[in-house]
């Protein structure tokens, strides 16, 4: 079971990091793995919410921390977009290099 809520199992509620960046980090190796393709949506807010067993809010967070990542623009009533080329150079694990 574990194996099969892998994309889920990582976000740890005990941890001292928030959830939304927790999940925000999930997504970012999605997009760095090619799993979520350049120019194409990510899941929705309520998609993530319930995928993942956080809040809607929580959800919007992690949202708003990709694109602060430069990792997806958001088109209002379309959705949020992974970008063709991010901002910043990517790291492996999918984070800004600084």
């Amino acid at each position: 079971m574990s194996e099969e809520r892998d994309r889920s199992g990582p976000l740890d509620p005990m941890s001292a990091r928030p959830l939304y960046v927790q999940l925000a980090d999930i997504i970012a190796r999605r997009i760095a793995s090619g799993e979520l393709a350049p120019d194409r949506p990510i899941p929705s807010e309520n998609h993530l919410a319930d995928e993942y067993g956080v809040a809607r809010l929580t959800a919007r967070r992690a949202a708003q921390e990709l694109r602060e990542r430069g990792l997806v623009i958001t088109v209002r009533g379309k959705g949020s977009f992974v970008v063709e080329r991010p901002r910043a150079q990517q790291s492996e694990d999918g984070t800004p290099a600084d």
